[in-house]
């Protein structure tokens, strides 16, 4: 997540859309009072302010809306133009599960995949609950539990999709370099079975219908 009250933006990072990469092109052009919270180089050296913040919830790479109320003034961030990277959702499950197993670190998600097949994670109540729980449209919602009117940016068409936030910026972010790609074949459609496929059009259903997303 990167909170720029220079630029009066915010940029929310959904986990596996792509956005390590968005972060990277636009900490490069961080101003000094840009709020960096994530794992690229910039924000790991700016790590240290995220203490003096006052966030309702918790500061992290993949904070919602909701979590950082507090950070800012309501005021400048009601001036903020909201962005986030969606993803095909097929898709956006293959890559988390070969990233996860490529982990090493204590948590739920990593024990899982590491210790299934693929069918077996989409299909395990743990990840059908977080999917569930959290369509795209979660992470740009504040904590009365209204979303904010955000600028989705399809990974798919961002070259198309990206075109107001550059203009708000100012300069351009495209073309992005690839970051934090998964260990895997090219291609999403030969990890599914029909049974798979299914499974994630139901846990996903108001992504896909809402972005016209197709397997």
């Amino acid at each position: 997540m990167i909170i720029s009250p220079g630029r009066r933006f915010i940029f929310v990072h959904i986990p596996k859309t792509g956005g390590t990469a968005l972060s990277l092109a636009l900490e490069a052009r961080a101003m000094k009072d840009d709020i960096l919270i994530g794992d690229t180089p910039k924000a790991k050296r700016r790590r240290g302010r995220l203490k003096r913040l006052d966030a309702r919830g918790r500061l992290w790479k993949h904070s919602t809306l909701a979590d950082i109320e507090g950070v800012l003034p309501p005021d400048v961030e009601a001036e903020c133009l909201v962005f986030t990277l969606v993803r095909n959702p097929w898709d956006r499950m293959v890559s988390y599960y070969h990233w996860l197993c490529a982990q090493t670190f204590d948590h739920p998600a990593v024990t899982l995949a590491r210790s299934s097949d693929f069918g077996g994670f989409v299909g395990h109540p743990q990840t059908r609950a977080a999917f569930t729980a959290m369509p795209f449209g979660a992470y740009v919602r504040g904590s009365d539990g209204a979303e904010r009117g955000a600028v989705f940016l399809r990974l798919e068409h961002l070259d198309e999709d990206i075109a107001p936030v550059e203009a708000h910026l100012g300069f351009a972010l495209t073309p992005l370099p690839v970051a934090n790609r998964s260990d895997r074949t090219a291609g999403h459609r030969a990890h599914y079975t029909a049974q798979t496929r299914a499974l994630v059009a139901e846990l996903c259903a108001e992504d896909i219908a809402r972005f016209g997303y197709a397997f």
